[in-house]
């Protein structure tokens, strides 16, 4: 049985009423996917916005293995605490992160979110030394078509994204940097501007099922 983990910030909890990438990459891995898996995580429910709670279960699709490790609000500066226990408990194999947007928006800037990338993956190898990641880079979202320095925070981040991933790969525990979505544009890809609608959900998925079928041959490219 393999055992997927999301790991993620509002665009990865998703909404009350929403399907999430979360489902869509389910359902492609059940369609090309060959062998048992499973998505586990401490927590399953959705962001409720008019309570302000992450307290819905009112998911469009609710037949699928809602485990994750996501919250809105959260980035690497909140999971990295977290998750050598999550990782622990639920025994993962292969952790899908999309992170970043919150800590450089609000909490750190792009180096001192790299060394939390850093402190993480430490953390969940201690926890599961053969572990697997693919890591999502930030994905530009409104504000950073307005706000140059902020945006700029965004590249550069990536850019030492990619450098960790080269440097901290290891045949034992491999880490993958998945693309950014492709052709990803915030006006047909979200609702508002950062959060993704049914388009932008299947190309988040596209991105981590792209990523592991050209590096592992884990399932098949999207939409195939």
């Amino acid at each position: 049985m393999l055992r997927f983990m999301p790991v993620g910030d509002s665009m990865t909890i998703g909404s009350a009423g929403e399907h999430t990438w979360r489902y869509r990459l389910w359902r492609h891995l059940c369609e090309t996917y060959g062998g048992p898996f499973t998505f586990v995580g401490p927590r399953e429910t959705l962001y409720d916005q008019q309570a302000g709670a992450p307290t819905s279960l009112a998911y469009a699709e609710p037949g699928f293995p809602r485990g994750h490790l996501a919250g809105w609000g959260e980035g690497w500066q909140h999971m990295t605490p977290l998750i050598g226990e999550a990782v622990r408990a639920h025994r993962a194999d292969v952790l899908l992160v999309s992170l970043g947007l919150i800590d450089l928006g609000f909490y750190t800037n792009a180096e001192q979110t790299d060394e939390n990338v850093r402190v993480f993956v430490a953390s969940a190898r201690e926890a599961r030394p053969r572990i697997r990641m693919v890591l999502l880079p930030v994905i530009p979202n409104v504000r950073a078509a307005s706000d140059a320095p902020f945006a700029e925070q965004v590249d550069h981040f990536n850019a030492l994204l990619a450098k960790t991933v080269a440097d901290l790969d290891e045949a034992r525990s491999p880490l993958l940097l998945a693309s950014l979505p492709e052709e990803w544009d915030i006006h047909t890809d979200t609702y508002d501007g950062t959060h993704p609608n049914a388009n932008g959900e299947h190309r988040i998925a596209g991105a981590f099922a792209g990523a592991m079928w050209e590096a592992w041959g884990v399932g098949r490219p999207y939409g195939d």
